[in-house]
């Protein structure tokens, strides 16, 4: 799949890491550092605008590695670009850590993944099909 893309960052296009990843690193297009205070959250900025094919969604996903290690994750895990959105690619970042933590140019703050979805139509009904599970959720399954 080939994908439009503006790139008006400091740094190289996106890219597979390995030939089996999913996604891609995005990293932080900043004049300035940007600090996170425990709790605190921003928006930084890629310097990257795609144009998706309709039926597509870039999803914005956190780095395992930054979450782990530092604490740091993507506020609406995971965000979503539509393919209609043309304005530059943010990251709600958020620090969940106790210690401060500061982005730096350049730095890799979350992945993209590019993914076929598909639109609903509601069919509007009485009463929906019995299941074994039935309406049983948040653990009904059990947990271990």
């Amino acid at each position: 799949m080939t994908i439009k893309i503006v790139n008006q960052s400091q740094h190289a296009l996106p890219h597979y890491e390995t030939d089996a990843s999913a996604g891609m690193d995005l990293r932080a297009n900043l004049d300035a550092p940007v600090t996170l205070q425990p709790l605190g959250r921003a928006i930084i900025k890629t310097g990257l605008f795609i144009e998706l094919p309709v039926g597509y969604e870039a999803q914005v996903r956190p780095r395992s590695g930054l979450a782990a290690k530092k604490g740091i994750t993507v506020l609406n895990s995971p965000g979503t670009v539509d393919a209609d959105y043309r304005g530059e690619i943010g990251v709600i970042l958020v620090n969940l850590s106790n210690e401060a933590f500061v982005v730096e140019n350049g730095e890799r703050i979350a992945q993209l993944v590019i993914a076929k979805h598909e639109r609903a139509e509601w069919l509007s009904v009485e009463e929906l099909s019995e299941t074994v599970r039935g309406a049983g959720g948040f653990g009904s399954t059990g947990v271990k």
